[in-house]
Order: structure tokens, then sequence, then C-alpha cells
């Protein structure tokens, strides 16, 4: 039976990397990859996943409203989805039923929490139903494991606030180790009681 994937990592762990190469490994062997996005990530452009090391591929990209099984094709051997933190839960569901009743396997990969470290709906599902659920790791700038995608404005400073969904690449977002976010969390907090 296929299985249901669910790979995530902090900011600037390679996850966009690592589903565009295992694209290409599937597509190697003769598969038919179905590679999809939520539209909601256009940093790249809609029908585009880019990664920072400057692989990319064209792909899919499905609205909030789109049923992933009414969309998916017959003729596919494994979907590869990027940015799935950003799925509703009824989208995951399906991948769900896609990995149990069409055989197909589906791997998935994300955030796992937004700059406030609470979990995105897509993630939340995710861990939920997936059969497998592996962290991607990178460190941190001072070289412990990244756990936290910190937010910060276009003057360096820490967000403590703001909506959970704010698209932007390594010049709004760093991926930290708890204990350099919380020192800074705390500081912005301090300086805002000033």
């Amino acid at each position: 039976m296929a299985k249901l994937y669910f790979k995530f990592g902090a900011m600037n762990s390679s996850k966009t990397a690592n589903a565009l190469m295992t694209k290409f490994n599937y597509e190697e062997k003769g598969k038919k990859v179905w590679l999809i996005k939520p539209a909601i990530d256009n940093r790249d452009g809609v029908q585009i996943i880019k990664s920072r090391i400057g692989l990319s591929a064209e792909c899919d990209a499905l609205k909030t409203t789109d049923s992933i099984l009414e969309l998916c094709p017959d003729n596919i051997d494994v979907i590869i989805c990027d940015e799935c933190q950003f799925l509703t839960e009824e989208q995951v569901d399906d991948l769900r039923i896609i990995a149990t009743d069409k055989d197909i396997p589906v791997l998935c990969f994300g955030l796992r929490a937004d700059f406030l470290t609470h979990l995105f709906p897509g993630s939340k599902r995710l861990f939920e139903l997936a059969d497998s659920i592996a962290e991607i790791k990178s460190i941190c700038k001072c070289g412990s494991k990244a756990i936290v995608n910190a937010r910060f404005d276009d003057k360096g400073e820490i967000q403590i606030e703001g909506a959970q969904v704010f698209i932007g690449g390594n010049e709004s977002y760093e991926g930290l180790c708890w204990k350099c976010y919380h020192r800074l969390v705390e500081e912005k907090k301090k300086e805002r009681r000033i």
C-alpha cells in the first residue's frame, strides 16, 4: 500500500531542493510525477517551484477551493507537493484518500509551524494523517538545530505579531533554534514596554 509522507523543516532546510531531487529520482526511473503546490506561494511565479540552490520545475498550483481528489490525473505514479503547510485540511484529506484508495505515494514537503510557533492547518492535518513523518534538519546561526521560522521586517527586526501567512524567503525569514528565537522575542517585548 502506498503511503502519505510528510517531510518538514525550518526555513532554509532545503525542503524544496529535496522535493525537486525526489521528482528527478522518480522520473529517472521512468515514473510519472504530479508536482503540485498551493497557489498562495507565488514568490517565484504561480506555476513554478524553485529552490534557493537554483533547482526549479513547473508545477500545478492549487487554489484553496480545489479538490485534489477531483484534479488528480489518472496516469501518475507519485504526487509530490511543496509548501504543503498552505494546503487546507480537506486537501490533505484528499491526499490521504489518494494514497490509500489509488495506491499512489504522496510526498509532502513544508514547514511545521509559523513565525509564532503555531502549526499551519495543512501541517497539523499531515501530522494527524501521515504514515511517515520526517524532519529535514537545518542549523541556526549559532550552530544549534533550527526549529523556529522567525520573521523579520525590512529593518531586520523580529516580528512578534501579524498574519500567519506572509510569503517570503531569506529576506523575511530565518530558521533559528529556540534559544536564539526566544532571546530575540523577549528583547522585542522588553523594547515595547520601555
